[in-house]
């Protein structure tokens, strides 16, 4: 097996099946990875050899999430080799390879979190790239993506070019979020360029903000107010708010562009107002029953 040509059929491969070209870069160097640690061909790697490579991977301190996620792609790999490349093998990456990974509550902020967070961005740009992720949904990738074309001021909303998974989606744009949009785009320079959010000092002022430049922006202000908050947890508490509003799981589900419906529903396990409402109704009306005395005892003694 030549590998070099069985790499780049690899990446052909990812190509047709419109991978991004992120995925297909970060699939290719788990590969590269993968291929440098081996010391046997492709083919005669076992069950036991990838046994051999999670106790390595575990070594360098790698998460079990992480570890999946390798073990995800070395699989894609070799169900390539076979069915693809027509190569007599068996996948040595099976089902139980899987670690068991913890699955942590989404993080929210509250609503007071949220005033003390917003209350110390003073810079317009923050101020709207946060307003959106809280407001919209959005991700900090598309954040960092948005063009001045995929807004409508007029409409109040904005269509998501290839968000993750490369599937388009339309957000709606609230009204704090529209004024500081509004705000924002009024001292926004540099006309010519299409993405909304522009680096405003340094030797790359007036280029596109990228996303690790977003992020650390979230992080001085974290830093800033004490907050444990990410550029993700504005989306995570998008999704509680809207749900303490009674909004219904599937419209948030279309908002935040969840694939499975499961996804989402992990928010309500973290602050339902309406589960938390039942539950003291009914409780009450279970403590009013117990002191309540019962017409029907079975020690009556009348009987």
């Amino acid at each position: 097996m030549q590998m070099i040509n069985v790499i780049v059929n690899f990446r052909r491969y990812l190509k047709r099946r419109n991978y991004s070209r992120h995925t297909i870069k970060y699939y290719l160097n788990i590969l590269r990875q993968f291929v440098l640690w081996i010391d046997v061909p492709l083919e005669q790697v076992t069950y036991e050899k990838i046994g051999d490579y999670i106790d390595y991977l575990h070594n360098k301190r790698m998460q079990p999430a992480s570890i999946n996620l390798y073990l995800a792609v070395i699989r894609v790999f070799y169900s390539y080799l076979r069915y693809e490349e027509k190569i007599k093998l068996s996948n040595p990456v099976r089902n139980s390879c899987r670690l068991r990974v913890p699955k942590p509550l989404p993080r929210h902020l509250r609503e007071g979190e949220v005033e003390h967070l917003f209350s110390v961005i003073k810079n317009k740009r923050d101020f709207a790239m946060f307003k959106l992720m809280l407001r919209c949904g959005l991700r900090v990738e598309e954040v960092s993506n948005l063009t001045l074309g995929a807004i409508d001021l007029k409409q109040r909303r904005i269509i998501v070019y290839h968000g993750k998974g490369s599937k388009d989606r339309v957000v709606y744009i609230s009204e704090d979020a529209h004024d500081a949009l509004v705000a924002y785009l009024k001292i926004r320079s540099h006309f010519r360029i299409k993405k909304v959010f522009l680096v405003e000092k340094g030797n790359f002022k007036g280029q596109p903000i990228s996303v690790r430049g977003i992020q650390k922006r979230m992080e001085y202000y974290a830093k800033k107010t004490g907050l444990k908050v990410s550029c993700h947890s504005l989306r995570h508490t998008m999704a509680t708010q809207l749900l303490n509003a009674e909004a219904q799981v599937e419209t948030i589900q279309d908002l935040l562009g969840h694939n499975w419906i499961t996804t989402t529903q992990r928010y309500c396990k973290v602050s339902n107002l309406k589960i938390q409402k039942d539950y003291f109704k009914a409780m009450r009306n279970v403590l009013q029953r117990e002191t309540q005395p019962s017409t029907n005892s079975f020690f009556d003694p009348g009987r």
